[in-house]
């Protein structure tokens, strides 16, 4: 095991600088280390403080995005090793610019070829010292890891086995043999493992080792253990400590047994020299855990906030009843948003999670059986409470501390209507009381409380973000990650009271609007959410597409609208996106039981339809919305890049970015022509750059309310009483209405520049108001700043 290098006691606590805005870079083979160096004076233009970097260290070969690491000790050599990564960040120290990486303790690569520490359990079993490292449950089962991995049956690929170097080879597969089996004719030999080879579909029902989410390719960590802890972020620690890496993005922590621990021990490992955010997805008004040692969240809490203020309420309820009656009976739970999530979080935890529920179950069922308090619970009314708990969970998961708010009397009540005998209902209390820790404190007790946590946050984002948002698609650009397709607007005083509390709170948190998973670009949700100001015409143009068949009314509906959204007739990456949306939803076709020939039948509508013709060109009134799409785009832009926070921008969307779900939207980076996205950018983010004071922590977030008959339509702040952002929104029904006429803004005391065309001036004060229509004369959004 590797241990962890002290860092030097400091005279006082340091305190992490903080970025004024980051720019995140998709490392592949195809873009490397030395790609990204020569990027780094184009980057540092623009005005970015930090380049951030998708992960670094070992993974898989090939991988595209990193998140499959097989090896904590070193940097991924196909990105250039640790001598380009160390390249990469002294050309970018010279130009400026610090480097965040992101960081994935929760996971590695069940890959027994390239992960050297599952590797180790494989040969030795649970006496491997690396048997701590993954949270493997060796009662399971037959007391041996199934590894499930065979394309079929056992009995069907054996003949294609081969022993051979110490291994057992299939298909480019490679499992090591433990010690002195070798020589064992080959059903012995495979009988004398540690792992039990099986069948892939094994794994939705038999898996005896956690996972990151449904993915049997990606194995748990027990980060929690602190030696397996030492040993996995060592390289990162040195990193840190050498100036190369300056921030960390944390990657899922709502898998880990402990968030909150983890992030202690990393606060203390790195010596607190790190800007630390963390992929905490927040779930309504749920607040970040105040004590959590960390800068915020990496900003999906904002982009929520982003897309719903330019969303129009009124036009996004009419689309849901257009949606309801054009898709009928394909819709899903009668097209209700609150059916539709509630269903697919009960067909998650029985399928794809059954691995998961069943772990639970056994822990549960060892905890009863040793507790003669609690002894003859039957496992299948364990089982029942746990399902019906977890479904229950309104947010990712419970808290060391919280859990209450979250696992209710109320919830316990609801999961006990589902036992049709009372007295078994009983096993929700002992359910409960052991995921809020309320039942002893012994090893059996804290892996049942961290495993129902783990397990919640994996139901969470599968039923939701995986099913749900593909089944229920009245406005798609609502059905992103942390968004709530079911309200999709957010009112201007909701925004104005989230950007003050992050303000006071979290002022060194993350702001996004594109991210690498995002499952639509900014740009490509801007123009889907302008067809919430015109549902009419949304509805007029799928009756001039009616004559392209669809293989049922719910894929045309929702490729219709991606592809608007997208704006370019490309089927090469129109098709991909649609059969993604159509086998996550798993309404006729999935993932694990496809049908082929419906399958035909979608990329073939896609293709000949969404994928060929231009729908934004189709007629005079979607060409028309393309002045309000921009609108919409800027406004989101300028806002995100000024509201407290930390700016995060995805590649290449200083410029228009048109993408779609992963892997369209990993592709590589390229530097691109400007157009009047960048000018924003780079005067925003220069201005962020060069007056860190008003904007960074200690800056004050001051809502600024128009006055007039289209009040309604500006979005307007003020950032510590030096800099005023005011946009537009919902341009189209400001339009409608008559245009600003005499609405009016007041400006803070002082003389004011506008920054986006160096030549206009204004004056504030109470005495002096602005009018509007004169301040968007030539734009949709201003960026005004105190001059003097």
């Amino acid at each position: 095991m590797t241990s962890l290098p002290v860092p030097p006691e400091p005279s006082a606590p340091p305190t992490p600088a903080v970025p004024t805005a980051t720019y995140r870079l998709q490392l592949q083979p195809e873009f490397p280390f030395a790609a990204a160096e020569r990027a780094v004076p184009h980057l540092a233009g623009l005005g970015v403080s930090h380049l951030h970097l998708s992960p670094v260290l070992e993974a898989v070969p090939g991988s595209t995005h990193g998140y499959d690491v097989t090896d904590h000790r070193s940097v991924r050599a196909e990105l250039g090793g640790e001598e380009g990564l160390r390249a990469l960040a002294a050309t970018a120290r010279a130009h400026g610019l610090g480097l965040v990486v992101d960081l994935v303790p929760n996971h590695m690569a069940a890959s027994p070829r390239h992960n050297h520490a599952l590797r180790a359990v494989l040969r030795d079993g649970p006496d491997s010292p690396y048997a701590r490292w993954f949270d493997i449950d060796w009662r399971a089962g037959d007391g041996r890891l199934l590894l499930p991995v065979l394309p079929a049956r056992l009995p069907e690929v054996r003949d294609r086995l081969r022993v051979s170097g110490g291994s057992l080879h299939l298909d480019g597969q490679e499992f090591p043999l433990r010690p002195g089996t070798e020589g064992l004719p080959l059903d012995e030999l495979l009988d004398a493992q540690w792992y039990r080879l099986g069948w892939w579909r094994l794994a939705r029902t038999e898996l005896d080792y956690r996972r990151f989410f449904t993915v049997s390719e990606l194995i748990g960590v027990r980060v929690e253990d602190p030696g397996v802890f030492a040993a996995t972020h060592a390289k990162i620690v040195e990193l840190v400590a050498d100036g190369v890496v300056e921030g960390l993005r944390i990657d899922h922590p709502d898998g880990l047994a402990d968030p909150q621990g983890y992030l202690e021990d990393l606060a203390a490992a790195t010596g607190g020299r790190c800007w630390t955010v963390v992929e905490k997805i927040l779930t309504g008004p749920e607040t970040l855990p105040s004590a959590w040692p960390v800068a915020g969240t990496t900003g999906y809490d904002a982009l929520r906030q982003l897309d719903g203020v330019f969303t129009d309420p009124d036009g996004a309820d009419e689309l849901a009843d257009l949606y309801r009656e054009f898709v009928g009976k394909a819709a899903d739970r009668g097209g209700r948003w609150e059916a539709t999530a509630r269903r697919a979080a009960y067909e998650v935890v029985t399928h794809d999670l059954a691995s998961e529920t069943a772990a639970l179950t056994r822990i549960a069922s060892r905890i009863c059986a040793a507790d003669p308090a609690l002894r003859d619970h039957a496992p299948w009314a364990l089982a029942t409470a746990v399902r019906e708990l977890l479904v229950r969970v309104p947010v990712y998961r419970p808290y060391r501390t919280g859990g209450e708010e979250v696992l209710t009397p109320e919830a316990a009540r609801g999961a006990k209507a589902a036992f049709a005998v009372p007295e078994e209902a009983a096993a929700v209390d002992v359910v409960r009381d052991l995921a809020l820790g309320a039942r002893g404190d012994g090893p059996e007790h804290r892996a049942f409380r961290a495993r129902f946590a783990q397990t919640s946050s994996a139901l969470r984002a599968k039923s939701v973000e995986d099913t749900a948002f593909y089944r229920y698609t009245p406005l798609l650009s609502a059905n992103e990650v942390g968004g709530d397709a079911g309200r999709p607007a957010v009112p201007p005083a909701e925004f104005h009271a989230y950007c003050g509390r992050i303000a006071r709170d979290w002022p060194a948190a993350g702001t996004v609007l594109s991210t690498h998973d995002t499952k639509r670009s900014a740009d490509v949700r801007a123009a889907i959410a302008v067809l919430a100001q015109c549902p009419r015409v949304w509805a007029g143009l799928l009756a001039e597409v009616a004559e392209v068949p669809a293989p049922d009314p719910h894929v045309a509906w929702t490729a219709w609208q991606t592809a608007f959204g997208f704006g370019i007739p490309d089927p090469d990456r129109l098709v991909p996106a649609v059969l993604k949306s159509v086998r996550e939803a798993g309404l006729r076709t999935s993932w694990t039981e496809p049908d082929a020939g419906y399958e035909r039948a979608v990329a073939d509508f896609a293709a000949a339809g969404p994928g060929r013709i231009p729908l934004r060109a189709a007629s005079e009134a979607a060409f028309a919305l393309e002045p309000h799409i921009r609108a919409h785009a800027l406004g989101a832009a300028l806002a995100q890049l000024t509201m407290p926070g930390v700016p995060e921008l995805y590649q290449n969307t200083e410029r228009e970015y048109r993408a779609l779900v992963d892997p369209d939207n990993r592709a590589p980076f390229a530097i691109g022509p400007d157009d009047d996205r960048t000018a924003l950018v780079r005067a925003a983010l220069r201005l962020r750059r060069d007056r860190p004071e008003v904007f960074g922590p200690g800056g004050t977030y001051t809502p600024l309310a128009a006055e007039g008959p289209a009040a309604a339509h500006c979005l307007a702040f003020a950032r510590s009483g030096a800099v005023v952002t005011a946009v537009t929104r919902l341009s189209l029904r400001l339009a409608e209405a008559g245009g600003w006429q005499d609405t009016e803004l007041v400006l803070p005391e002082g003389r004011w520049a506008d920054l986006l065309d160096g030549v206009r001036e204004f004056t504030g004060g109470p005495a002096t108001e602005l009018k509007l229509a004169e301040l968007f004369a030539d734009r949709p959004v201003a960026l005004l700043v105190r001059t003097g």
